[in-house]
This record gives structure tokens, C-alpha cells and sequence, in this order.
């Protein structure tokens, strides 16, 4: 087992990694920005080193001052967290050949199920079902409007790379594909370095349904069940839940073996996601791997009762999961709502500023994870995430209720956040009977 780790990440979810790390006697170094610097999170890590200025270019994504870090801190092992470099598959290839290893997956898996078009090739070979779409990066205008022809609109215009709905375009007709394509390839090449795309058959209304992965470096490959993540804003997820609401038995078990069944075929090791999406019969089609522990992994871990954090450090030093597929349950139901320093009233607008006051839920089921407290000022530079409310209870009417409960004794003052818009959403009618889509949230509000 590793003796210090390196987090090369901040807030809510370098605090996850500190805390599983000293749960499990091992000695962490945290490195900050400018920006962090005074975090009250950092305390708890036996080191810690500013890297750069705010800007996460010169501090938080520097590879060079991150390896450089590790080497003066003397650690065996860099848990990158989700975000930054966690899916940087050159990242992951230099750790190992300074002698450091990455908490994540292989260099070569990564940079295959990170580009979506290789993933698309994998699920095929591994008979998954994907969305109707071209066999490669689409080459120019005539090709695309060849595919759509093929597969009928609306087609999806798709980034190869990166994720966040960055670079994706609905189009309707061929004037809005021409016009689509410049614009997302132009997108892609901003946000990822890469202005590959490719297109996909659009599944209107679906859901959004992933499935969380774990394997070692024994061949061994579980899934701990999916989590619903239909109820988002721009692509991004406002809340996430385990098990699927109304989704049958049988299709919640076939997901998770094609999901298994996909990592294998990829040589896939540590943690995982496999997403879906899933439309009104039931159908589902792989759409992407996240290669990396996600935002939402606490659902997970509150129907199995397994910590992922942990099981990610112990798969990195070389461990065998120590369960079996079969005794892994999935225990009552669980939901997550992020809480964001926005403004839903001016279109999801980050709302950055000092927390004047902050009063948190507890009780029975409630959890949140979060790394800010009272007079913490969220800056304009990074992601406006405050933290993570998690309650899980026997059935999800009885979560709902706690939920609501939990919700409605949360006060955070000083910056405006999405905390009024998600009391309505899980008090909707639409979200309580489980019918909700990915496109609930711009139909609704």
C-alpha cells in the first residue's frame, strides 16, 4: 500500500481524497492555487504546496509543476480527483514514467474510451448498443450531410474529445447541420485541442442512465448499479439517483453487463463510468466512458455500501477486489442534488462572492460534501459548485421526503445559488413519479 499521495486536485473533492486517505493511514500532499490559498481543507493534508497563480492553465492543469511536487513531496501515487487532468491520458502516462503511479486507469485505456469515436468502436466489438450514427470523425460538409440522409434528423453533432456538452449542436435540416458543424468543431478545438466531430442519430426526450465500474489488475470487473442522471442543465447534471426510477429489473441488469462487458474488451482497470442514454421502450445506447471517479459517486456508495475512493487507491497499489459481483447490493435509494453558486433566473449565471452564512442539514440519511464554510469566498475561476447534498433512505419516497426536509433547513447567504429551483424540481410531480427526461428542466423552467 501507497504511504503518501499526491491530490492533484482542490475543494470538494481533494477534501473526499484527503479524508479516505487518513481513514486509511496513508499521507497526503495537497498542492493549491493562489486563489486556494487559506482553504481550510488544506490543514488536514500532512503537506501541502502552491503550484500557480488562480488560473487553473498555470497552476491547477501544469503537468510539469505537479510532477515536480510529487518528487519533492516524495509520494508513490497522484489521485487527480475528477476535473483538471483527471482524464489527461498524457498526464497518466508521465506519473508512470517518473515512477509515480496514477489513481486511475491505463494511459493507452484512457486515450481510447476518452475519444468517443474509438469508444463507439469498442462498444460495437463488444456487442453494445450505440446511437445510429457515422463510423468515423466526420471529414466535411458532403459526408455529413450523406449521414444525416442515412439516419434521418435530427442528427447530434458530437465532439470526439473533452465533455460538459461542449462542442454538441442539435440540428434539424441540413441548413442548421452546415452551419453546426463550424461552430462545434470550432468549439471542440477551443475547449479540448481537438476539433474532431462526428454525428450521431438525436434520441429526443431520453434518459440519462450510467453505470458505475470497478476493476483491478486481476481481471476483475464489477458494476455497483446505475445511477439516473436525466435531470440536467446544459448538459450539465443538477441531480442524481440510485436505482433508476421505473426502470425494470431486467433493463437495469442488462445496462450493467454491457457497461462490464465494455470495460473488459477496453482493458479498462480502477473506477469508472459507463453512460447511456435510454429512450421511451427502454432501448439504451452507450454514448461515452467517463475515465475517472465521478462528481456523483456518492449514490453509489450509498446503495453498496462500498467506498469508491478507496477502493480506487487500493486498485492502484496493486490490490484484488475483495467482493464479488454477487455480493454487491443495492440497497434503498439514494439521490444527490449539487448545490452551485448560480443564478437559475439568468440562465444558470455564476454567482461568485463571499458566504456570509451557512447553515447545513443533518439528521438521519443526510450527508454533504463540501470544502466551503461561513466567510469562504467562491472566485470566479474555477467550477461554481458549493458542494453535494446526498441522502439516502429504505425506498425513494421515503428519500424525496428526506430530501425536501434536508432542503428546506438549508440556508446559504451571501451568493445566490440554485438551492430555490431545486426545492421545485424535487417537489414536481414529473420528478416525483420518476418521469423526468433530459430536457425537463429547459421545458419546465
Amino acid at each position: 500500500m501507497f504511504q503518501r499521495i499526491l491530490v492533484a486536485n482542490r475543494g470538494e473533492i481533494a477534501l473526499r481524497i484527503i479524508r479516505a486517505c487518513r481513514e486509511m493511514g496513508i499521507e497526503t500532499v495537497a498542492v493549491f492555487s493562489e486563489a486556494d490559498r487559506g482553504a481550510h481543507y488544506l490543514d488536514l493534508a500532512d503537506e501541502k504546496y502552491c503550484i500557480g497563480p488562480a488560473a487553473a492553465t498555470d497552476s491547477y492543469l501544469m503537468i510539469k509543476r505537479i510532477i515536480s511536487t510529487a518528487e519533492i513531496g516524495n509520494v508513490q501515487a497522484i489521485h487527480p480527483g475528477y476535473g483538471f487532468l483527471a482524464e489527461n491520458a498524457h498526464f497518466a502516462e508521465v506519473c508512470r514514467d517518473c515512477n509515480i503511479e496514477f489513481i486511475g486507469p491505463p494511459h493507452k485505456a484512457m486515450a481510447e474510451l476518452g475519444d468517443k469515436v474509438s469508444a463507439r468502436e469498442i462498444a460495437m466489438k463488444a456487442k453494445v448498443h450505440v446511437v445510429p450514427g457515422s463510423d468515423g470523425l466526420i471529414a466535411d460538409e458532403k459526408t455529413a450531410l450523406e449521414v444525416a440522409s442515412r439516419i434521418g434528423y435530427p442528427v447530434l453533432i458530437k465532439a470526439t474529445a473533452g465533455g460538459g456538452g461542449k462542442g454538441m449542436r442539435v440540428a434539424m435540416n441540413d441548413m442548421a447541420l452546415k452551419a453546426g458543424l463550424k461552430s462545434a468543431s470550432a468549439e471542440a478545438e477551443k475547449a479540448f485541442s481537438n476539433a474532431g466531430v462526428y454525428l450521431e442519430k438525436y434520441v429526443e426526450n431520453p434518459r440519462h442512465v450510467e453505470v458505475q465500474i470497478l476493476a483491478d489488475n486481476h481481471g476483475q470487473v464489477v458494476h455497483l448499479w446505475e445511477r439516473d442522471c436525466s435531470l440536467q442543465r446544459r448538459h450539465q447534471k443538477l441531480v442524481e439517483e440510485s436505482p433508476a426510477p421505473n426502470l425494470p429489473l431486467s433493463v437495469r441488469e442488462d445496462i450493467c453487463k454491457a457497461a462490464v462487458r465494455l470495460v473488459k474488451a477496453a482493458g479498462y482497470t480502477n473506477a469508472g463510468t459507463c453512460e447511456f442514454l435510454v429512450d421511451a421502450d427502454h432501448q439504451f445506447y452507450f454514448i461515452e466512458v467517463n475515465a475517472r471517479i465521478q462528481v456523483e459517486h456518492p449514490v453509489s456508495e450509498s446503495v453498496t455500501g462500498i467506498d469508491l475512493i478507496q477502493q480506487q487507491i487500493r486498485v492502484a497499489a496493486g490490490e484484488k477486489l475483495d467482493f464479488k459481483q454477487r455480493s454487491i447490493p443495492c440497497n434503498g435509494s439514494s439521490i444527490e442534488i449539487r448545490i452551485n453558486a448560480e443564478d437559475p433566473a439568468q440562465n444558470f449565471r455564476p454567482c461568485p462572492g463571499t458566504i456570509t452564512k451557512l447553515r447545513v442539514p443533518g439528521g438521519p440519511g443526510v450527508r454533504f460534501d463540501s470544502h466551503v464554510h461561513e466567510g469562504y469566498t467562491i472566485g470566479p475561476w474555477y467550477d461554481s459548485m458549493i458542494g453535494k447534498l446526498i441522502v439516502h433512505r429504505k425506498t425513494r419516497e421515503e428519500s424525496l421526503a428526506c430530501l425536501r426536509r434536508a432542503l428546506d433547513e438549508f440556508v446559504i447567504e451571501g451568493v445566490k445559488t440554485t438551492i430555490p429551483l431545486l426545492r421545485k424540481i424535487v417537489s414536481h410531480s414529473a420528478f416525483i413519479e420518476g418521469q423526468v427526461d433530459t430536457t425537463f428542466v429547459e421545458r419546465t423552467w
